[in-house]
């Protein structure tokens, strides 16, 4: 009972001071509050007084700019008007300026008007009289002005032409006194340097026999050896009475050098059936090849020619098997490097592009007899195929002068092929061509105007031409035999040079009596 009163009266107390304390703590509060508001109010009044003077502050600047702002624009405004009213008074005087030249332009346009119409007139009295002397010279003369033209124009081509043709024989003999000499030594330096033999070849092969029963079996049964040789080959047997001997003819030197080798290993074998024909001729073929491939190796080796590509070498050494005009087309081409790299040895060119281009000149002949073509587009062609230089590709287009050379290398090229192939016993023509050539050179010579008589002599190496001294004078001599030395180049084809001699007599006789 006790404790529920001890209890009781301690839950009184707790209460009672919970009262008080909310009590207290409201008034502490309202008061806190009451400070807040006073604070706050304080604050407010010391923002809106410090909000006013920082407005007055601001409007006192602001008017201060403007009045700044104000001060230089119409300073600015000043200069301007300034640089105006200096600017119009230079303009004022440039217009002043303008206006006396203006004046003075009138006055002299209209001073030269005046010295023009005087001009006119004088010109006007100057035609006049230049007429009238005009009818008295020709009254006096008794020729038209257009016959004096001509008559000037007929004398000054005279004259004209005297002094061209003493001028164009002054130059060839400075070029002969200078260039002669020097062109004479390099060549025949680089002639004597270089020793060719030359053998003279046909389109036909002879192979001796042991005997003449050879010839039979040969031919074997109703022909069928014979036969066969012919068509695996593609040569011709020709079979007569020639003892111990058979002709192997054929236009592609290869084949017919592969039907020869055949029939030698045939005859030495004795054994001469179709098969065993099939088999000789693919043991020739491969030997053949196996030549052409040495025999252009060998050619690359003795004229220094290096990194050819295989079936250039191989296409090159085809030419031992090839002749042009009797002339061996390999030792021909050998022979043209060696003599183009002297050449430009001489002449402080590029030796090693020069034998290149003279050893591959020629190239096209390999393949001229089984592709269409001139030799020199085929050459070109497959220099060009075989990635060769453009130097070398012209060279070998200009050496016959289809196209003109870009270079001296392609130069040398055509001077060592001409004097490979006109060196004496190099190569030789049949009588029909050369008789033909004769005959060419003297009709084309003959055929001039003022020409009286033209001869070949020397095998076509000269051409004597007479002239009519009434047609061709002393002058138009050497315009003459220029002119028909060109028509030559240009119209014939000739190894070397021929020597063009025209020939003007004037014969006077008189009888005394």
């Amino acid at each position: 009972m006790e404790f529920l009163k001890y209890a009781l009266a301690l839950i009184a107390g707790l209460a009672i001071g919970v009262v008080i304390g909310i009590i207290y703590r409201k008034k502490f509060a309202e008061q806190a509050i009451g400070s807040a508001e006073a604070e706050a109010n304080r604050l407010l009044n010391e923002a809106i007084r410090g909000g006013e003077n920082k407005k007055k502050e601001m409007l006192l600047e602001a008017k201060d700019e403007i009045h700044r702002s104000r001060t230089e624009y119409e300073k600015e405004v000043k200069e301007r008007r300034a640089e105006l009213s200096k600017q119009e008074r230079r303009l004022e005087q440039k217009e002043n300026t303008l206006d006396k030249k203006t004046e003075a332009f009138e006055r002299k346009e209209e001073e030269l008007n005046k010295r023009l119409q005087k001009v006119a007139d004088t010109q006007a009295k100057a035609d006049e009289v230049l007429a009238a002397q005009e009818a008295k010279l020709e009254e006096l003369s008794g020729l038209t002005q257009e016959q004096a033209k001509q008559y000037l124009l007929e004398s000054v081509e005279n004259e004209v032409r005297h002094e061209s043709a003493m001028k164009i024989k002054e130059i060839e003999a400075n070029l002969k006194d200078n260039a002669e000499n020097l062109a004479r030594e390099v060549i025949a330096t680089a002639i004597q340097r270089c020793a060719a033999d030359h053998a003279a070849e046909t389109t036909v092969s002879v192979v001796p026999l042991p005997n003449d029963e050879m010839k039979g079996r040969i031919i074997g049964r109703e022909g069928r050896n014979i036969r066969t040789l012919e068509t695996i080959t593609g040569v011709d047997l020709i079979i007569d009475d020639t003892p111990e001997a058979i002709t192997v003819s054929s236009f592609d030197p290869v084949r017919r050098e592969i039907a020869r080798l055949a029939l030698e290993k045939l005859i030495q074998d004795g054994r001469i059936h179709p098969t065993r024909i099939e088999d000789m001729v693919e043991k020739a073929r491969r030997e053949v090849d196996r030549t052409i491939r040495e025999e252009g190796e060998r050619a690359c080796y003795e004229t220094g020619v290096h990194n050819l590509n295989p079936e250039l070498v191989k296409i090159l050494g085809r030419q031992k098997y090839r002749t042009s005009y009797g002339q061996n087309v390999l030792n021909h081409s050998m022979e043209v490097s060696h003599i183009a790299g002297l050449l430009a040895s001489e002449l402080g060119v590029e030796v090693s592009l020069a034998k290149r281009a003279g050893l591959l000149h020629d190239l096209g002949k390999s393949v001229d007899h089984e592709m269409e073509g001139s030799h020199v587009q085929l050459g070109a062609d497959l220099a060009r195929k075989y990635k060769e230089n453009p130097v070398i590709v012209n060279a070998i287009e200009a050496h016959h002068g289809d196209v003109e050379p870009k270079t001296i290398i392609a130069v040398l090229v055509q001077a060592a092929d001409a004097i490979s192939a006109a060196r004496p016993g190099a190569r030789r023509e049949n009588v029909e061509n050369y008789i033909r050539r004769l005959q060419k050179l003297e009709e084309l010579t003959g055929s001039w105007p003022g020409v009286d008589k033209a001869y070949a002599i020397q095998a076509g190496r000269e051409i004597r031409i007479m002239v009519k001294p009434e047609v061709v004078t002393e002058d138009n001599m050497i315009l003459l035999a220029r002119d028909i030395a060109k028509k030559i180049e240009a119209e014939l084809e000739y190894p070397g040079q021929i020597k063009v001699n025209v020939i003007r007599e004037t014969k006077a006789v008189e009888y005394a009596k």
